[in-house]
C-alpha cells in the first residue's frame, strides 16, 4: 500500500468513509464529492493504479461487486437508472492512482449526460479505418 494513496488509507481505515460494501478483495464506499445521491465507488482492496494492473481473479471480483451494488445504488435512491465508468489513467481524467469504479445514480431531468460526453469531439473514421483499430486490438488481446 502506497503511504500517499488515500483509497488504500480509507480501506486501511485511517481515513473514514460511508461504506456501504466490502469482501475479502473489494471495498465500496460512497464518493466525498458525489454527482448525484448514491454515487459510490467501487475498489479493489490491493492497490492497482490501472485496470490493467489488476489480476484476473481481482477483476472478477470487482465486477460481481458492481454487479451487486448498481441496482442496490438506484433503489436506495429511487433512482431509474445509473452510470457506470472507468477513469483509466491520468490522461482520462483518473485523479487518484487507484483503480476505482463510478455507480452514478441518474434521475430524469438530472442534466447529466452519456458516457459519450467524456469523450469530447468524436473523431470522423471511416470503416476501413474502424477495420483496421479492430484488427490492432484483437492482435493486443
Amino acid at each position: 500500500m502506497p503511504d500517499d494513496c488515500i483509497f488504500c488509507q480509507i480501506v486501511a481505515g485511517e481515513i473514514p468513509s460511508h461504506t456501504v460494501y466490502e469482501d475479502d478483495e473489494v471495498f465500496a464506499f460512497l464518493d466525498a464529492n458525489p454527482l448525484a445521491p448514491g454515487h459510490t465507488l467501487v475498489i479493489p482492496k490491493g492497490h492497482h493504479e490501472r485496470l490493467n494492473d489488476m489480476p484476473d481473479d481481482t477483476a472478477e471480483a470487482l465486477y460481481a461487486a458492481i454487479h451487486e451494488l448498481v441496482p442496490a445504488a438506484e433503489a436506495a435512491v429511487d433512482a431509474p437508472a445509473s452510470n457506470v465508468g472507468f477513469n483509466n489513467g491520468e490522461e482520462s481524467g483518473q485523479e487518484v492512482p487507484h483503480v476505482h469504479g463510478h455507480v452514478v445514480p441518474r434521475f430524469p431531468d438530472d442534466g447529466g449526460s452519456p458516457i459519450h460526453a467524456v469523450g469530447g469531439a468524436a473523431p470522423d473514421l471511416d470503416d476501413d479505418e474502424l477495420a483496421d483499430i479492430a484488427d490492432d486490438i484483437a492482435a493486443h488481446q
